[in-house]
């Protein structure tokens, strides 16, 4: 139906509910999912801090993107046990920018993208990531409620 769909996470509670609800709806339609996580750059000095106090076998793990890489491996092996086929992308720098930047490269159809559970009186406004998001994307965006 839509050929792919992108869906952000950063791991958290309502990132994980909004990757079940498109997981749920890619499979309903057929489509893949593509995941994305952003992530800030980690100094260089952090990260040779980091490999000296590590086993010289594992310093290989020590990069930037090791906590990003573990949210999108677990997103992915939640994904791939409901069957639906699925791509990760990890890119540094804004979550939104991130969501919008794959959505355009992979010609996606549609962005699901959660409301970050607002309350009170900024129920009425999005959090930053849909509201830009949804102000920018080239496709379909599906907001959903995660809380």
């Amino acid at each position: 139906m839509f050929g792919s769909i992108v869906v952000g996470t950063d791991g958290s509670d309502t990132a994980k509910e909004a990757v079940r609800q498109a997981t749920v709806l890619a499979k309903s339609t057929g489509d893949e999912l593509l995941v994305v996580s952003a992530y800030e750059p980690v100094p260089e000095g952090r990260l040779r801090s980091e490999r000296r106090d590590t086993p010289e076998d594992l310093q290989w793990t020590i990069n930037p993107r090791e906590d990003v890489e573990t949210t999108l491996e677990d997103a992915s092996d939640s994904i791939g046990e409901s069957g639906v086929k699925v791509q990760t992308f990890a890119r540094e720098g804004d979550p939104a920018d991130a969501i919008l930047d794959v959505a355009e490269e992979q010609n996606a159809g549609l962005i699901v993208v959660g409301n970050k559970g607002m309350t009170g009186a900024k129920r009425f406004l999005l959090g930053s990531v849909p509201n830009k998001v949804s102000h920018h994307a080239p496709c379909s965006v599906l907001i959903i409620r995660t809380t």
